[in-house]
């Protein structure tokens, strides 16, 4: 009686696996097989044949230093500033080569922490109409100031391990191309013993549009990314020229 119960219960097991089995794309060096729970094809037609797993890195996440490359010498920064970035991407491979083009959207958002230095961008008398950072008399602990974009990726990639993209060698190269949703700057000042925060939200001067050219080079889901800007920080001639350029980690996945 047992016996029989065990069997009854691996072949239940057995059944409910096959059917369960979500569609397959199986490949090697002799004739494509897809098994699905509606097929009756055998995984041993071709003893060569390997799974396919087609990650296409649809989700990217980016950390990383973020600095003003080129900017004035009357212009002090201090500290780590830092670079967010998190992408919905989707993937288009070329032919059955090993690249792929790839675009999505997502969110950019930097810091950079000034020393000693504030914005003031409410001038539009006799210095014009113009940002400018300018030393601050009575400095607080903190100043930074922080930008956020909606971004577009435009990617060209090349993965060398075809069957599993979330192995093998992986690099990628190309632009982005950015919206301007906000900007804001926070002070952390002391005031009777007591840190206070005080946050001022602008847009004056700040340019509406973000483009910077990205280089990625990493093995699995893991990579090392830098980006340089394209644009300023600011409108052309209504601020100092900044260059913002930021280098980090990346982790990519599905």
């Amino acid at each position: 009686m047992l016996k029989r119960v065990a069997l009854l219960s691996l072949l239940f097991i057995q059944s409910s696996l096959l059917f369960a089995q979500k569609d397959v794309r199986v490949t090697g060096s002799g004739e494509d097989i897809k098994y699905s729970k509606d097929s009756t094809a055998t995984l041993f037609k071709n003893p060569s044949a390997k799974v396919t797993k087609p990650s296409r890195d649809f989700v990217m996440i980016q950390l990383g230093y973020n600095t003003w490359a080129s900017k004035p010498d009357s212009v002090k920064t201090k500290g780590i500033g830092y670079v967010f970035n998190a992408y919905l991407c989707y993937d288009f491979p070329i032919k059955s080569s090993n690249f792929s083009f790839a675009t999505g959207l997502g969110i950019n958002t930097s810091v950079v922490y000034l020393d000693k230095q504030k914005l003031m961008n409410t001038d539009t008398g006799v210095l014009g109409a113009t940002a400018r950072i300018i030393n601050d008399p009575n400095p607080g602990k903190r100043y930074k100031f922080n930008t956020t974009y909606l971004q577009a990726p435009f990617e060209l990639r090349y993965f060398s391990n075809k069957l599993n993209r979330n192995k093998g060698f992986k690099a990628a190269a190309g632009v982005t191309v950015g919206a301007f949703l906000g900007a804001h700057t926070k002070e952390l000042i002391s005031a009777g013993g007591t840190n206070i925060k005080e946050k001022i939200d602008t847009k004056r001067y700040l340019s509406p549009w973000n483009f910077a050219a990205t280089a990625r080079i990493g093995w699995g889901n893991i990579a090392f990314f830098g980006s340089y800007n394209i644009t300023g920080v600011f409108k052309e001639n209504n601020g100092p020229a900044l260059t913002p350029a930021s280098v980090g980690i990346t982790v990519t996945g599905l």
